[in-house]
């Protein structure tokens, strides 16, 4: 199988399979891929090339960026593999760019205690600033949701997030009763 083939083949599962910004990032990588490896089969192509290829198309990138093509064109290669070419071996596994292109060590992130959260919303004497931050540390929402809801998005104790990271359309958080009841009287002194 050369390459051209089995970008097609792949081009056409990531459609069905992935969501649009995910193909749009496999689409840049593999324009680039089929530009070079055109018409070579897939079991030519040798690890120093694809190291090359991946230096040459992310020089001037972030190291994240180059891990993401590197994951991706991986990806790439295990999908032909499983799918429709068992005995290929993965140039993407060779230690050369196993070692170049790995996840860095994580530090663990370092997380406030109850207390020292209670106390910063405690301590906060803005209104909204304070239900703000309640909110994030009683329904586990992000930075940008609380800032982004409406007074339409509150009935009770739910809350509909429509901007959320995940992508969905909306998602739901609840809140509990006490910040539900000071929101209620925020929006009604606001209205």
């Amino acid at each position: 199988m050369n390459a051209k083939e089995a970008i097609s083949l792949f081009r056409f599962y990531r459609q069905s399979n992935h969501r649009k910004r995910t193909a749009d990032s496999y689409r840049f990588l593999l324009q680039h891929f089929d530009s070079l490896f055109f018409g070579h089969e897939l079991d030519s192509i040798k690890p120093d090339e694809i190291y090359n290829f991946l230096e040459q198309m992310a020089k001037s990138l972030y190291k994240s960026t180059k891990r993401l093509r590197y994951a991706q064109l991986k990806a790439f290669f295990n999908f032909v593999i499983e799918k429709c070419y068992p005995d290929l071996k993965n140039p993407c596994n060779a230690p050369l760019l196993s070692r170049t292109f790995r996840m860095p060590r994580q530090t663990p992130k370092t997380i406030l205690e109850k207390e020292i959260v209670d106390e910063m919303i405690y301590n906060t004497k803005n209104q909204r600033n304070r239900l703000m931050l309640e909110l994030m540390a009683c329904c586990g929402l992000r930075i940008g949701e609380p800032l982004n809801i409406r007074a339409s998005d509150v009935s009770e104790r739910r809350l509909t997030i429509k901007t959320s990271k995940s992508g969905n359309e909306s998602e739901v958080a609840f809140m509990p009763e006490q910040a539900a009841k000071r929101l209620s009287e925020y929006t009604g002194s606001k209205g």
